[in-house]
């Protein structure tokens, strides 16, 4: 087992930055365990057959999470497929803004724009078991995974899931809004991981603004008061999508991922219509 890993490993690195863990995390996956459970039991097991073919994958670039099929994801486990964006820790900051913004009330109404696996929404109901959401995707075959989660995870009862088109159509006011839409430039050479997965959910524009500025216009109407929105940006974005939250007369504020990128913007209701906030 030992051997068989070293030797996964050494074939993995040239296709990945973290080849020891996808080494362990595809062996786990083809004995049917978790990975904890194979770090504590390798030197009793032997290597199955079907891990020389799991390897030959990666090494071919696929993601591990589509080879598994399944991705964790704040406190929750996500079965994903080539038809959504892979959870990643840097959209955990979405839910770490929410998480600071409601601690004197929980949020009763959560809206999912661009819900994909629906890993937004779900980690959210999970988060506060007395919430409802409706989780957003133009994408059928993504609609399809999240409703798979949701009643795997036990929360169909709290999660809708609706096909449409960003916000078109949707009424009412939500405490809590999550947003994580494409926002890539068409002109960045892509490489690794996101090579494989959709297009449609990685790429917005010339300059990766074009969903942005379709949704931002809706935000003031559909924020209930006291309510927020957590809306996901590339490194380098603050400024413009800031101004694009300032001008529609939101109060903006920046957070950073795990590696001190700029990742979130929370948007709330300004008290000066129109007025631009933007805390650091």
């Amino acid at each position: 087992m030992a051997d068989a890993l070293r030797a996964a490993t050494a074939r993995i690195s040239a296709a990945s930055d973290t080849p020891r863990l996808d080494a362990e995390l595809l062996m786990a996956h083809a004995l049917g365990l978790s990975r904890n459970a194979l770090l504590l039991r390798q030197r009793d097991l032997r290597v199955p057959p079907g891990f020389a073919a799991l390897t030959d994958r990666r090494v071919a670039g696929e993601p591990v999470a589509y080879i598994t099929g399944f991705r964790d994801f704040w406190t929750i486990s996500l079965a994903v497929t080539p038809d959504v964006l892979i959870p990643r820790p840097d959209s955990e900051t979405l839910i770490e803004a929410a998480v600071a913004h409601f601690t004197a009330r929980a949020p009763r109404s959560i809206l999912d724009l661009g819900t994909g696996s629906g890993a937004l929404l779900l980690a959210a109901l999970s988060e506060w078991p007395d919430a409802h959401g409706l989780g957003v995707d133009a994408s059928p075959g993504a609609l399809a995974v999240a409703q798979g989660n949701a009643e795997r995870l036990g929360l169909a009862g709290r999660a809708t899931f609706r096909p449409g088109d960003w916000a078109q159509g949707i009424d009412g006011r939500f405490d809590l809004i999550l947003i994580n839409p494409p926002y890539i430039a068409r002109s960045v050479a892509l490489a690794g991981d996101v090579l494989h997965e959709p297009d449609s959910a990685l790429f917005a524009g010339v300059e990766g603004l074009d969903d942005y500025r379709r949704i931002v216009p809706d935000l003031p109407r559909l924020i209930a008061p006291d309510g927020m929105a957590a809306i996901e940006i590339g490194y380098d974005q603050k400024d413009a999508v800031s101004t694009l939250l300032g001008d529609a007369g939101l109060t903006v504020r920046a957070l950073q991922d795990l590696a001190g990128h700029d990742r979130c913007l929370v948007a709330t209701m300004s008290k000066r219509t129109g007025a631009m906030q933007l805390t650091p």
